[in-house]
């Protein structure tokens, strides 16, 4: 006769399997499945897909190809859980996804939720039901809490808030996919109909008589004769674990009902109350009040220390807002070892969060008056929203009696202007630079046109790219943007920014546009390719000088000399004539960033303009003298020594 305990271990580690495709997993102890990134199987029998690690991918797929007939059909159902690192805040959901291989090379994590490429399409002959936790606009996400149907990309084919009837208050009730609670989803296609049908529901729940999500797709093109079944999911600049608990799949029929009352428990959840936990209760109870009682005198003395200034307004910014002790003890104590810039604007500070283990840069700015700071920390966290691989993430925010704290993802390699100007950096070459160059005009093209407002930068340099560990360009620095409704005209009128990147229409309107963050970007695109800053000492400006080298047919030679002779001539020429033409006195003559991004990646045509005719224009331009004032009296701009020292991590001023 077998022992409890085993029986107990067989139960949890049953799999009945056949050759029609058939299978049930109670738990998942001594299973046989394909893993691969961080999906594991934990001691307990839970299938983990991802822990708290920041930009990971998980798979987890049925090692054998399922032999799927022609028109297609399936069922399976499973049981999961999203446990985020933080409430309210989680890493990319989980999906159930049918494939032709284990191996999705070349997948990406956080948003793409590991299955997909940049450049997916229907060659990859992927199905996948999302459940999906962050909104992103790129894939036209309906909210950060969905159920949603993809075919060979994450544009869903159908999406649903999450939801389910309660059969005995006879209402729909919302679900919290990151609640942390497990819930139970059906999954079935009919290939006869082309019926898609998703059902989600708590684990007290039967199956919903009405799906969730529903739609008609003739997938008999996208479903190879055999393809694998699993999970995948990941985790971006937030994290959390994501579990699957039991999982049954069939090819034949509906899918093996999962048995409930054996699936593993999910760490953190409650045990049975024993006798001695009910003897020892009251005496733990009487020590805790003891040892709280001590606490509380400690925390009051830490109190003032760590005092943050915090209004009613602030609360329904939620999550965007930083406890200033987390920052405190993140940053040392903001100690100088942390420091990695200061300037004008301030300080930055190198930190880890201690729960997550997030590395973070704290940026702290003077703000001895309060007007006007609700509207600053309103769009503050609505740039937090912004979601593209060229933009530095920024998390939330703090405030602390005279200073605000702006806390964005850490970028390994600093900033760009470091390795334009640093002698003591290792210079980067050519296809590094044009790499990166690429990928801030993609970042800049999202705030300007590919997001839900379009936000003006504002200060577009060198010193404001910062570079990842694979020295991706990011461009970074929101503390002076501002955005506005598409279709509407910006009421920006304070001038800032950073002498050499200023568009000469500012002194006319004083309004910062898309026009002169264009400008700004031509700035840039010189800057990294002549190795020269905008402005020098003693010396004409950048725009000057490789207009001359193209007039005499030399522009090559306004190349960086650290460069040498290894360098794309022909990539080289272009970014160097982009950059003049983005630097036209006339906004109006200037291209989209849209446009130069299709001159960049080689989909459209630098337009025919003339040396002689680009400096007719230059020559002919007129500064008003209110603008050489002001730029002469603005601090960032005040001395040259300080357009010339930049930060070597973020810069630019208020």
């Amino acid at each position: 006769m077998l022992l409890p305990g085993i029986l107990t271990v067989i139960l949890l580690a049953e799999l009945v399997a056949s050759s029609d495709g058939n299978f049930t997993f109670n738990g998942f102890s001594g299973a046989n499945l394909t893993l691969n990134g961080l999906a594991a199987i934990t001691s307990e029998g839970l299938l983990r897909l991802t822990n708290d690690t920041q930009q990971v991918i998980g798979h987890a797929f049925y090692p054998f190809q399922l032999p799927f007939g022609k028109p297609p059909s399936f069922s399976t159902t499973f049981v999961f859980a999203i446990k985020p690192s933080f409430p309210h805040t989680s890493g990319h959901g989980i999906a159930f996804a049918l494939s032709p291989s284990t191996e999705l090379r070349g997948s990406l994590p956080s948003q793409h939720l590991g299955l997909f490429t940049d450049t997916s399409s229907a060659r990859d002959h992927i199905v996948a039901v999302e459940l999906d936790t962050v909104k992103n606009v790129e894939f036209k996400d309906i909210n950060n809490n969905h159920v949603g149907i993809d075919v060979n990309g994450l544009v869903s084919v159908n999406s649903t808030p999450a939801a389910y009837f309660d059969t005995k208050e006879g209402v729909v009730k919302e679900l919290q996919l990151i609640s942390g609670e497990p819930m139970q989803v059906w999954v079935d296609y009919s290939g006869e109909d082309m019926r898609f049908d998703v059902a989600v529901a708590p684990l007290s729940e039967s199956k919903p008589k009405t799906p969730l999500v529903s739609s008609r797709i003739n997938l008999s093109s996208v479903i190879s004769d055999k393809m694998y079944v699993g999970f995948s999911s990941s985790t971006g600049a937030a994290t959390g674990s994501h579990y699957i608990l039991g999982w049954s799949f069939s090819l034949d029929g509906d899918a093996p009902p999962l048995d409930l009352t054996v699936l593993p428990r999910l760490p953190g959840s409650p045990k049975k109350k024993s006798v001695v936990l009910a003897i020892s209760l009251p005496v733990a109870a009487v020590l805790l009040l003891v040892v709280a009682t001590v606490i509380v005198v400690v925390f009051l003395r830490r109190r003032r220390k760590l005092a943050e200034l915090l209004e009613d307004w602030e609360h329904e910014f939620g999550p965007h807002r930083f406890h200033y002790k987390d920052l405190y003890r993140a940053t040392k104590g903001f100690d100088d070892e942390t420091l990695l810039g200061a300037g004008g604007f301030g300080r930055v500070y190198r930190g880890v969060l201690s729960k997550s283990k997030i590395e973070i840069a704290v940026k702290k700015i003077s703000h001895e008056s309060r007007q006007g700071m609700r509207e600053f920390i309103s769009e503050i966290v609505s740039m937090g929203r912004l979601r593209h691989r060229n933009l530095v993430q920024l998390l939330g925010y703090c405030r602390r009696r005279g200073e605000l704290l702006l806390v964005y993802d850490y970028m390994a390699n600093g900033s760009l202007d470091r390795f334009l100007f640093d002698g003591n950096q290792p210079p980067l070459n050519w296809s590094q630079r044009f790499h990166i160059i690429k990928g801030v005009a993609a970042g800049l093209l999202y705030l300007h046109e590919g997001w839900e407002q379009v936000v003006i930068h504002r200060d577009i340099k060198a010193g404001n790219v910062l570079l990842d560990s694979e020295l991706n360009g990011k461009l970074g620095d929101f503390g002076l943007a501002r955005l506005y409704d598409h279709g509407t005209n910006s009421q920006t009128t304070h001038i800032v920014g950073t002498l050499g990147y200023l568009a000469p229409e500012l002194s006319r309107t004083g309004k910062a546009t898309t026009h002169t963050d264009v400008y700004a970007f031509g700035a840039f695109l010189l800057e990294v390719a002549s190795g020269k800053r905008p402005l020098q000492l003693d010396a004409p400006g950048l725009v000057d000088f490789v207009l001359e080298c193209w007039k005499m047919s030399t522009i090559l030679e306004a190349r960086d000399p650290k460069l040498g002779d290894e360098y794309a001539a022909k990539e080289m020429e272009l970014v160097l004539q982009l950059g003049l033409l983005c630097s036209h006195p006339d906004p109006m003559a200037r291209p989209s960033m849209k446009q130069v991004v299709q001159i960049l990646e080689g989909d459209a045509s630098l337009p025919t303009v003339s040396a002689d005719g680009m400096i007719s224009c230059l020559s002919a331009r007129q500064y008003d003298e209110s603008f050489d004032h002001l730029v002469l009296s603005y601090p960032s701009s005040s001395a040259a020594t300080h357009v010339l020292r930049s930060s070597p991590f973020f810069s630019g001023t208020r």
